[in-house]
């Protein structure tokens, strides 16, 4: 397993401050499924070659305007070299977008994916195993979905170092080796099983270090809990995936875990942590598997209460109709704007602390349609992505 992650010098001629200032203990952490995925290898590369790509611009002045300390991207195409993590810094991020402010970010990792990398089995049990990337039924077949290796990657870019060496990751963590895992009952074989990995894309343990303390930002992508059959493979899969981080987080239920380097166990009792990304799962609405964001919501180590908002996505809510006037949540926590048919919009995305660092702060990039910046997130189809950026501002504790 090789890390990456690609450190960066940047000269800025102005010092940016991303919060009011309490200036060393409060971080703004963010999330973003930005929809920065490609449909060819190397297409997100050359989209970011040049600072002209228009998604990528909405994009990045998005992140330039909610201006956060530590940001993960998902769906973000990964490639070995790191090169689209570096082009989307230097040619958007670091050029002010739409009158924003640019923003630096010193330090960013990214690491290989799941998704799209063939499996060499039948696991949509179609009747034939397909190893060719991009050919029907491919992504079906690899471990995460996906028609090339590294399609809907991860990417996190940080104004704080991070402790490359203390770095965990459980790409290649097996589904079996869960103890009661949910796995669909008849559907892998004992010889897929032996290979089926858990996280669809990855999970990442990075310890973030905030001056003398740190940080450990936990960050999934589990995969969408549809596009299967009565087996709910997918659901199934998606509440593991979440599953993960609670036993992680919660001391002596994470023995059973290895990483990618072979260590076991789970987070340090007392540490701090931040886990962030596109869970696919609403804690009222959706298809979700057993309520599975209550995994991490209802856990008593984890915030659950502190629930960012927006005045946009009750705004769409009550607009868009169909499937959102059935919905027995409060639109308002909505983080992404979904099919008005099925399922409709949904708090799919969130940035969740540990319960021992104070939230002070947060929301959801959502603009309602008399804001001049809902230009940024629009209606389908939509100038950045169909998810929201949604952050969280917690204080470290002092020393």
């Amino acid at each position: 397993m090789i890390f990456r992650c690609v450190l960066a010098v940047v000269v800025a001629a102005a010092v940016f401050v991303p919060v009011p200032a309490q200036a060393q203990t409060r971080v703004r952490f963010a999330t973003f499924n930005a929809s920065l995925n490609r449909g060819a290898e190397g297409q997100l590369v050359s989209d970011l070659s040049t600072p002209d790509n228009a998604q990528a611009k909405v994009i990045a002045e998005i992140v330039q305007r909610a201006r956060p300390d530590v940001l993960l991207i998902n769906e973000f195409d990964h490639d070995a070299a790191g090169a689209a993590a570096r082009l989307f810094q230097d040619n958007y991020l670091s050029v002010g977008q739409g009158g924003a402010r640019p923003i630096s970010y010193p330090y960013r990792f990214t690491a290989p994916s799941n998704t799209g990398l063939a499996s060499g089995f039948d696991l949509n049990n179609d009747g034939s195993a397909v190893t060719t990337p991009g050919a029907p039924g491919y992504g079906d077949d690899a471990y995460g979905f996906g028609a090339f290796p590294g399609q809907y990657g991860m990417v996190v870019y940080s104004k704080h170092p991070i402790d490359t060496r203390g770095v965990r990751t459980f790409q290649k963590f097996l589904w079996k080796d869960m103890p009661g895992a949910a796995l669909p009952p008849g559907w892998y074989s004992g010889e897929e099983l032996r290979v089926l990995r858990l996280s669809s894309k990855s999970h990442w343990d990075l310890p973030v270090r905030v001056g003398h303390r740190t940080v450990h930002l936990l960050a999934s992508h589990p995969t969408p809990p549809t596009f299967d059959g009565a087996e709910d493979r997918n659901g199934r899969r998606n509440h593991d995936e979440i599953r993960l981080w609670a036993d992680y987080t919660h001391p002596g239920r994470g023995g059973y875990l290895y990483d990618d380097r072979g260590r076991r166990g789970g987070l340090e009792r007392g540490a701090a942590f931040v886990i962030a990304g596109d869970q696919n799962a609403d804690p009222n609405d959706g298809d979700s598997y057993q309520g599975a964001i209550h995994q991490l919501l209802d856990h008593p180590r984890i915030d659950g209460r502190s629930a960012p908002s927006s005045a946009g996505a009750a705004e769409a809510a009550a607009l868009q109709g169909g499937a959102n006037a059935t919905h027995t949540g409060d639109p308002k926590y909505d983080t992404a704007d979904f099919a008005d048919t099925a399922p409709g919009n949904l708090r799919a995305d969130y940035v969740l602390p540990a319960r021992r660092l104070r939230a002070v702060g947060g929301g959801v990039f959502w603009p309602p349609q008399a804001d001049p910046l809902s230009r940024l997130t629009g209606v389908f189809p939509f100038p950045s992505s169909d998810h929201r950026l949604v952050w969280l501002d917690v204080r470290m504790p002092a020393g």
